[in-house]
């Protein structure tokens, strides 16, 4: 099974929206962008929203037959770790195993110094073709940088072979995920982790690295541009080299997480994997859900008393809900409007508020994120939230198309 050039992740937490989430991207290929759907959900969220992962198999299949999608399309397993893998071993073609809690912990001695030996080869000066500076290798840096993520990447090896008993070589996806760390690997760090992945014999098709700056959940990138640009271009090179040098797939390709609303960095991604011809991977950070809110604000009615309920729970149960999430949310409480003033809102307040819009003066990016991690309010609605859904379903698809194809589609991928 073969990951496509681009692909493009689409989290969808009350499983409503896969028609229109399909819709987007399939007005992007009609615009010459050959981007693929992954519908991903993590075990957290399925959850806190209490469904399993053959749901998101069932909605993507859904969506697939409703708007006769003839193209490729993947369900993955967002950041599965050994002890809830088997509960999407049947649902899911794409598996990202995250192996972040295991950063930083080193192998066995003997493992290191297998993998030393492994490397030795590489002690002098590493010239990688795409990048200016030339990296001097010792053995002491190799030791270095193998007691850091050594132990993780063997994590992954474990992980993989587990479902390659299940599932059968050739049937998924692998990506190594390693975004959710402390520090952002360096070019030489990166080149030992792909040496690392193609020892343990993972045929890895996406590698999810860290960046420098922040990744907040739904609103955008905070950090300095140019130095994510130079790391984004020295990992490109940095896979295109391995790929040769370790005879990894020769799709790998680089996979940014938290990728949703990230405006600021888009264009760098995209000049830089159109000069290079590089692929991409996009995994976005369940904004379907604040569409289906802008979408029910903007209904009216009953849906604009749920949007605001929503708010009103989620500020009065503000430390519980962001606990889970405060490594990716900067939410300045002072900034929150009040649970009076948004009930005096109307749809189009409430949405102007929320849609991530930086030339609207009323966006309210605190506003933002706390409503990104108050999805559990909704799932405690019930029936009555699905109802919502269903009867503002054009609306919310509008926004939800919009969202996809306008905010991201257009502005990261390349047309072809």
């Amino acid at each position: 099974m073969i990951l496509e050039k681009y692909s493009f992740g689409v989290g969808d937490r009350f499983a409503h929206q896969g028609k229109a989430q399909l819709a987007a991207i399939m007005k992007a290929n009609q615009d010459g962008i050959p981007v693929v759907p992954v519908w991903n959900k993590s075990n957290r969220e399925h959850t806190t929203i209490k469904t399993v992962p053959t749901s998101v198999r069932v909605e993507a299949e859904a969506a697939v037959q409703a708007l006769d999608w003839q193209g490729s399309y993947h369900v993955d397993a967002d950041h599965i770790r050994m002890k809830n893998v088997d509960l999407f071993v049947d649902a899911s073609d794409f598996f990202t195993l995250d192996v972040a809690d295991f950063m930083g912990s080193s192998a066995s001695t003997n493992e290191l110094q297998v993998f030393i030996g492994y490397c030795e080869k590489y002690i002098g000066e590493l010239s990688i073709p795409g990048i200016t500076e030339t990296f001097t290798i010792t053995r002491e840096g190799i030791s270095v940088i193998a007691r850091k993520v050594l132990l993780a990447v063997k994590e992954a090896g474990k992980l993989y072979r587990h479902l390659l008993e299940k599932k059968g070589e050739g049937n998924f996806i692998t990506e190594v995920s390693m975004d959710e760390t402390d520090d952002a690997q360096t070019p030489v760090e990166l080149f030992f982790i792909l040496a690392a992945i193609a020892a343990e014999g993972i045929p890895a098709q996406t590698i999810a690295p860290k960046f420098t700056g922040r990744f907040n959940k739904g609103v955008d990138y905070v950090g300095e541009v140019a130095q994510f640009t130079k790391e984004f271009e020295e990992d490109l090179a940095v896979i295109a080299y391995a790929i040769k040098e370790f005879g990894l797939p020769e799709n790998l390709k680089l996979s940014v997480h938290s990728g949703s609303d990230k405006f600021s960095i888009y264009g760098p991604m995209r000049d830089a994997i159109s000069k290079r011809g590089a692929g991409l991977h996009v995994k976005t950070a369940g904004t379907t859900w604040l569409e289906e809110l802008i979408g029910l604000a903007l209904g009216g009615g009953k849906g604009l008393e749920i949007a605001q309920e929503v708010y009103r729970k989620a500020l009065e149960r503000f430390d519980e809900l962001c606990k889970p999430y405060a490594t990716v949310i900067d939410i300045d409480p002072k900034k929150l409007p009040t649970p009076e003033t948004v009930d005096g809102w109307n749809g189009q307040q409430y949405a102007a508020a929320l849609r991530h819009d930086q030339d609207c003066a009323e966006y309210n990016p605190n506003f933002r994120q706390l409503l990104h991690v108050g999805y559990k309010i909704a799932a405690e609605m019930g029936e009555g939230y699905y109802a919502a859904l269903r009867q503002y379903e054009e609306v919310i698809a509008e926004n939800v198309i919009a969202n996809i194809y306008e905010r991201h589609l257009k502005r990261i991928f390349p047309a072809e």
